[in-house]
């Protein structure tokens, strides 16, 4: 069995229903069901005992203790975390709660529980942190892609209590000796993303006739990886990583902000047409930027492809189609979890832009 922490969220769901679709081993799903987690994400695993589901916080030391001991799993996959660099602007706390808090008491409950298995068991074990390219800070236009190597400059609060859980996972291993393997990937997308990032939320308001927002000029550039080839890293990295390495994962596909609602805008012109003809560009909208805007994030994936034979399936071009059919097929999805709280955040974080 696997633990898998943050498995109702958007990249965690995603994980757990790609392992199951590919192997039998069981998981042990543990979840705070924040706003961004959704079991609806994992409704076609109802009733499935390869899966099992606890409500429950990666702070809660006494229910991690618990869980191990019952389940013992043979490995840990720590996709738990606040994520959102607006919502860490407007209450950081969250963030420094989960992120550093929360990761420094799964660790300790990891530690004790490693450190009583027989030696085969032990040698066997593995953690596995889910991390962001966000904690290398910007790039400017010319530099090269972040590396493995690059030196840790978190420019917000969500960064800043990532880069700082990363920096726990390193020391529990080079204290302790907990065999850790980190993963730091760039911009995700696709099925299950919660509409408050940057694609699900223009495909959310083109399709709902509202305003597309765009930060200050739109020209900030992101590389983007198809959340499924993220997964498939993932396992990849738990099948063959080396203990103690960190490995950058990305999808080799830089794109500025605006062309990417631009492709959007014209995915969506092809298959959900404007009922007055228009097309959905015409909703695009420039607003404030927000405080200490990343400029530009690259990933070198290089090194995961050398050691460990991994690269993505997806060109953004294949994964954005299935991403755009994706929320059009699954509206009552998408309706569901944009609840008056998700339109008062909305309001609360673009409202004072406009």
């Amino acid at each position: 069995m696997i633990l898998v922490t943050g498995g109702a969220g958007f990249v965690g769901s995603n994980f757990v229903l790609d392992w199951l679709a590919q192997c039998d081993e069981p998981v042990l799903n543990l979840d705070a069901l924040t706003y961004a987690g959704n079991l609806d994400n994992l409704a076609s695993l109802q009733g499935d005992s390869r899966h099992i589901f606890i409500h429950g916080s990666i702070d809660d030391g006494e229910l991690l203790s618990r869980l191990l001991a019952e389940h013992k799993p043979r490995a840990i996959l720590n996709f738990a975390a606040e994520s959102h660099v607006d919502r860490s602007i407007h209450g950081p706390e969250d963030f420094i709660q989960t992120n550093i808090v929360g990761t420094f008491r799964l660790l300790e409950a990891v530690r004790a529980y490693w450190s009583g298995l027989a030696d085969d068991a032990k040698a066997a074990f593995r953690f596995l942190h889910v991390s962001t390219d966000e904690v290398y800070g910007s790039l400017a236009h010319d530099d090269p892609a972040f590396s493995e190597t690059n030196r840790y400059e978190p420019n917000s609060p969500y960064s800043a209590s990532k880069a700082a859980s990363d920096h726990l996972v390193r020391a529990y291993h080079h204290t302790y000796g907990l065999p850790v393997l980190t993963t730091n990937c760039s911009n995700n997308y696709g099925p299950y993303h919660f509409p408050e990032k940057l694609i699900p939320l223009v495909i959310h308001n083109a399709l709902a006739g509202k305003p597309l927002p765009i930060y200050g000029d739109g020209q900030q550039i992101r590389d983007w990886l198809y959340v499924k080839d993220h997964c498939g890293a993932i396992r990849r990295v738990l099948e063959a990583g080396r203990v103690g390495e960190t490995y950058n994962v990305g999808g080799w596909n830089e794109k500025a902000n605006l062309d990417v609602v631009h492709t959007l805008c014209m995915i969506l012109d092809e298959l959900s047409p404007r009922s007055d003809g228009k097309p959905y560009k015409a909703q695009i909208t420039y607003v404030k930027d927000r405080p200490g805007h990343d400029r530009r994030y690259a990933i070198d994936a290089s090194k995961i492809e050398r050691k460990l034979g991994w690269k993505p399936a997806e060109t953004f071009e294949t994964g954005i189609h299935k991403t755009v059919q994706w929320y059009l097929d699954n509206q009552a999805w998408v309706a569901k979890v944009t609840s008056g709280s998700y339109r008062q955040w909305l309001d609360r974080n673009y409202g004072a832009r406009t």
